[in-house]
């Protein structure tokens, strides 16, 4: 999954920072329900080539390569180590799934035009230059092609990020949060058409006590706590936490399905 760091200046800057990959895989399971729903949107025969792009730790590229018995799959992910953990994964299916480490901001390691469809979970929210992001998906995608897609839309954990303000951290964080709006004209720039965006509310409670913790440290925070000394963190995590009692991250997905022109 592709994020931003900050500069001195306390700017989002582009560049990718690494998972805990082994953690995630384990408490991913909002994110692999949201990828099935997601699949359910992609017809396939069953011998395309798919590009997973932002695959995590492969959950839901499992669940891909299910649906592709003559087919491949390139898993792509910025974190080595989600790489790593999505490698132990999906070994039993051998030379059908290629794993690239890669930033979706950046171009794709991929021939051109070389993937008969994109599917992505959770994802192009890290990425903070969404124009480059359609443009590096549509580089790599057959005319014809559909991309099916789900992330963080506009308005996603606000209630969150009220936390983090009030736990003293003021960075607005590395994500971006688009709107239907915005997110139909950058995929439309990018050569996109039959565009279909849209937002829904998916409010998603995560025991309180320590899998709560677990959870904004693993799959929230991170950004947040690379910017703060190993001793802090775990103090800011108890004050993020506590402002959240009933566990529940306001989540808001921004669904995408387009083809490519």
């Amino acid at each position: 999954m592709a994020a931003a760091s900050d500069d001195a200046s306390g700017a989002p800057a582009a560049r990718s920072r690494d998972w805990d990959g082994a953690t995630y895989d384990r408490i991913a399971d909002p994110m692999t329900r949201w990828g099935a729903d997601v699949l359910d949107r992609l017809p396939l025969r069953g011998d395309e080539t798919v590009l997973d792009a932002g695959c995590g730790s492969g959950r839901v590229t499992e669940r891909l390569l299910e649906q592709l018995p003559g087919g491949q799959v390139a898993a792509v992910d910025a974190s080595p180590s989600m790489v790593e953990a999505a490698g132990r994964r999906l070994a039993p299916y051998g030379d059908r799934v290629r794993l690239v480490v890669a930033d979706l901001g950046r171009p794709l390691p991929l021939p051109d035009a070389s993937v008969d469809a994109v599917l992505s979970t959770a994802t192009f929210h890290w990425v903070p230059d969404h124009e480059a992001l359609f443009s590096n998906l549509a580089a790599v995608l057959v005319p014809g092609g559909r991309l099916v897609a789900q992330c963080g839309g506009a308005g996603n954990i606000a209630r969150v990020r009220d936390a983090i303000r009030a736990a003293g951290d003021p960075w607005s964080g590395p994500w971006t949060f688009a709107t239907p709006d915005e997110t139909r004209a950058r995929l439309e720039r990018s050569g996109f058409r039959d565009v279909d965006v849209w937002l829904h509310d998916e409010p998603t409670r995560i025991d309180p006590g320590e899998p709560l913790r677990e959870y904004l440290r693993t799959v929230v925070l991170g950004a947040h706590l690379d910017r703060r000394s190993a001793d802090a963190r775990a103090s800011f995590v108890d004050a993020v936490a506590a402002r959240l009692p009933d566990g529940v991250i306001d989540y808001v997905r921004l669904n995408i399905v387009a083809t490519r022109g």
